[in-house]
C-alpha cells in the first residue's frame, strides 16, 4: 500500500484550477520531492492532503486512509509554509504546548529539539529567534509525534548552507529509520542530492513523475574530434538520430554503455578522437524543459 495516494485531485477556486486531476504515488519508505514553479500548485497539494483544504473533486488517501477519517492524522508530522508559534515564549514551551495536545511527554519535545539542533536555544523567546531558528522549531514541531510520514514545505527556507546540510542528513537518518517524507522544495539540488522519486508540477498538472535518473534521462556522450566531418559522418552512421554538432563538439544521445563502442568506430574509421565525456542533464535542465521556465522557482 502507498503511503500517499491521490486519484483525479482536482481543487478550483473559481473557474481557475489551482490543481487539476493529480494522480500521486508515495511510496512507503521514500523520500519523494516535489517540484514546481511558484503557483504551480504545490502548497494547495498538500493542504489538500492534510485535510486543511476541501478538494473540489478526487480523492486522497494516507496509509489507505481518508485525510478526514477520526485519527488518519495520527502518524503525520508536517510543516506547511511559514510555522507559527506564541512569540513571547521560549521555543521549547511552544514545544510542549503542542506536546500536550498531541498526547506527546518533554522526553519527545527533547528528543526533537536535538534531532533539529536546536536544544541549546530552546529556553530562548521565540521572537528572538532567526528565520532559520523558527524554521528549525517548525521541522520540530512536525516531528514531535515521531511520525510514519512527513510532509514538509520548504523545509531548508531560511537556513545557512550548514543548516541546509542538517536538514539534508536528518532527512536521509528519518528514511532509515523507515519514515516516508513528502517534501517540497525550490532548490533543486537539495532534492537531487535527497529525494528517491520526484514529481514536477506546472499550472496545477503533475508534468512528470519518476526518479531522478529516470528524469534525468539517458544522457549524452560529447565527443572532440578530427576530421569533424568524418566524425560526424560515423556518429551519424551509429545513432541516425540524436546526434547534434555545438561548433567543434558532437553530442551523441545515447546510453552510457555505448560510449566505448563509438570510440572504437570513430578510431577504426581514422578519426583522432581528442576527448570524449558522459554527460547527464541536471535536474534544474529536466526541470526547465518540462515547465517552461516561466516564473520559476530556481
Amino acid at each position: 500500500m502507498n503511503m500517499v495516494e491521490t486519484s483525479g485531485l482536482t481543487k478550483r477556486y473559481g473557474h481557475t484550477p489551482a490543481v487539476d486531476t493529480l494522480d500521486l504515488t508515495v511510496q512507503r519508505g521514500e523520500v519523494y520531492g516535489f517540484l514546481g514553479p511558484n503557483g504551480a500548485g504545490k502548497t494547495t497539494t498538500l493542504r489538500m492532503l492534510l485535510g486543511l483544504v476541501r478538494p473540489t473533486s478526487g480523492s486522497v488517501l494516507l496509509n489507505g486512509r481518508s485525510p478526514t477519517d477520526p485519527g488518519s492524522l495520527k502518524g503525520v508530522g508536517a510543516l506547511i509554509e511559514g510555522p507559527a508559534f506564541y512569540p513571547y515564549i521560549s521555543g521549547r514551551r511552544n514545544l510542549e504546548i503542542l506536546a500536550r495536545h498531541a498526547g506527546r511527554n518533554r522526553k519527545a519535545v527533547s528528543h526533537a529539539l536535538e534531532l533539529v539542533r536546536l536544544a541549546e536555544r530552546a529556553d530562548e523567546r521565540y521572537d528572538r529567534y532567526s528565520l532559520g531558528m523558527k524554521q528549525r522549531l517548525g521541522l520540530a514541531a512536525a516531528l514531535l509525534k515521531d511520525p510514519e510520514l512527513l510532509v514538509l514545505d520548504e523545509p531548508t527556507n531560511g537556513l545557512d548552507p550548514a543548516g541546509m546540510a542538517e536538514i539534508r542528513n536528518l532527512v536521509a537518518a528519518l528514511k532509515v529509520r523507515g519514515v516516508t517524507v513528502l517534501l517540497s522544495s525550490h532548490i533543486l539540488a537539495e532534492v537531487q542530492q535527497m529525494c528517491d522519486r520526484v514529481g514536477v508540477m506546472s499550472d496545477g498538472v503533475l508534468k512528470a513523475e519518476a526518479s531522478v535518473a529516470e528524469l534525468r534521462g539517458a544522457g549524452a556522450v560529447e565527443i572532440a574530434a578530427h576530421p569533424l566531418d568524418r566524425a560526424v559522418s560515423v556518429a551519424r552512421a551509429l545513432v541516425p538520430e540524436g546526434v547534434s554538432v555545438d561548433g567543434t563538439t558532437i553530442r551523441l544521445n545515447v546510453h552510457r554503455g555505448e560510449a566505448a563502442e563509438i570510440n572504437a568506430a570513430l578510431v577504426r574509421a581514422g578519426v583522432e578522437v581528442h576527448a570524449l565525456s558522459w554527460r547527464e542533464p541536471e535536474l534544474e535542465e529536466v526541470f526547465l524543459e518540462l515547465t517552461g521556465g516561466v516564473g520559476r522557482d530556481v
